[in-house]
């Protein structure tokens, strides 16, 4: 299989789990199987195969950001690095599909988080505590 074709299923898996968070939030199979575990774990598979097949072979490392530039212009390297990427950001975002049920913060407030985690990873996990922090508060002042 071609790096390219692997690109595409994988961006396809993540997101078919996007769809999932986002449009079926109290599905018992959604954030905790499906968008928190089995396509994070399918992506880890195909990661885990890409670093042992092509890692060692690929020069550079991560010493500097040359070294990084340098392991990355191996296009299988490159995907491996973009999977990991889908794979933690999918995970965060059934973390805080799970956790705003736990909280009872309504998912129409949660869904911009999901699509900055989706787009920004660590933004969309910023967003969501902040939001969370807010929920909490507005309970705490008895708000709601």
């Amino acid at each position: 299989m071609t790096a390219d074709s692997l690109f595409s299923l994988a961006g396809t898996l993540a997101v078919a789990g996007w769809l999932v968070l986002v449009f079926l939030p109290r599905w018992r199979y959604g954030a905790p199987l499906i968008g928190g575990v089995l396509i994070p774990a399918l992506l880890g598979i195909v990661y885990g195969y890409l670093i042992v097949r092509y890692m060692a072979a690929a020069e550079g490392g991560f010493g500097s950001l040359a070294e990084v530039r340098s392991l990355f212009a191996n296009d299988f390297v490159l995907l491996a690095g973009w999977i990991h990427y889908l794979a933690f950001d999918l995970f965060i975002g059934a973390w805080e599909v799970r956790d705003a049920g736990r909280h009872r913060i309504h998912h129409l407030a949660v869904v911009p988080c999901l699509g900055l985690t989706f787009m920004f990873g660590p933004i969309g996990l910023l967003a969501y505590l902040a939001l969370r922090a807010g929920w909490k508060r507005k309970l705490a002042l008895g708000l709601e």
